[in-house]
């Protein structure tokens, strides 16, 4: 499943197009994907204009004229295309290979200037939804979300405040959205190895007395955003299925230190150590148990 770094490179390349234009037609292909689309979905989008598209964890939000936001979500294998005078190009496909079945075509939108935004999803775990602005909050599946890990908030300070008194082990802290939004299993793996803080010790164990900060919090505070920011200027990771606007595929895996890169030397200068890995909560931790404490 595609991980912040990579949605934020989709929202990058979908910007342009999307930003000021206005939908002149959508055609809707199925009933549903991972839920069935907005009632009225096609006919509710037709005449109104896309004023600007962001990201909220890992959700990209389109607000539209008249107060409603187009929120979309890529599941496992959604992708989107854009289509111009004969000119095809994809804003963060999720793919080694490029091409695209039209058959998984669910949703194109035609908008002015004669761009088309296809959304194509071979699996159909993604999905959209149409929710008013003043209400965003509130949804269900935004009300718990944290902080934002690219946002002003992520310090030291915040990590300490979020960790105290926690027992779980740091990486499952990390990725817990309800603490900090969008953070997911490989970039987690490599900021934890930035900050040489091992994965299985307890999260409240780099909080300070009272709940103050320490170098431990600040240090990975650092890290994640460091990670976060590197793979996004890569235009995210490509294991399976990615690849980022122009078709190409994203480069950052092969910036990483531990990912998938079981038994291999650790790449910390004066280390020596080897990379384990391990399973927490049903899924892969990559580290070094000799540089990580």
């Amino acid at each position: 499943m595609p991980e912040l770094p990579e949605v934020e490179t989709v929202r990058r390349g979908l910007e342009p197009a999307f930003t000021g234009a206005r939908i002149e037609a959508v055609e809707q292909r199925r009933r549903d994907l991972r839920f069935p689309f907005p009632k009225h979905f096609a006919k509710r989008l037709a005449g109104r204009t896309l004023l600007s598209l962001g990201r909220r964890a890992k959700y990209l939000l389109a607000d539209i004229d008249g107060g409603d936001v187009l929120v979309m979500h890529l599941g496992m294998t959604g992708r989107f295309t854009i289509a111009a005078r004969d000119e095809v190009r994809e804003p963060g496909a999720f793919y080694h290979e490029t091409g695209r079945d039209r058959t998984h075509d669910h949703v194109v939108f035609h908008l002015s200037g004669g761009t088309d935004v296809i959304y194509n999803d071979a699996r159909r775990f993604g999905f959209m939804l149409l929710i008013p602005r003043a209400k965003l909050d509130a949804h269900p599946l935004f009300k718990d979300l944290g902080i934002e890990p690219l946002g002003n908030e992520l310090s030291g300070e915040t990590l300490a405040r979020l960790f105290a008194g926690k027992k779980a082990p740091l990486k499952a802290a990390l990725l817990d959205q309800r603490l900090i939004a969008g953070l997911g299993n490989i970039y987690v793996s490599e900021a934890l190895h930035r900050a040489g803080l091992s994965p299985k010790r307890a999260a409240g164990s780099i909080v300070g007395r009272g709940g103050a900060t320490t170098e431990k919090a600040e240090r990975l505070a650092v890290a994640v955003r460091e990670v976060l920011t590197d793979a996004v200027t890569a235009g995210g990771s490509t294991l399976r299925d990615y690849a980022r606007t122009d078709g190409s595929v994203g480069e950052f895996q092969h910036s990483f230190r531990v990912y998938d890169r079981e038994g291999e030397t650790c790449e910390t200068v004066g280390c020596g150590g080897r990379v384990r890995r391990v399973v927490q909560a049903g899924r892969s931790t990559f580290y070094c148990g000799r540089c990580q404490k």
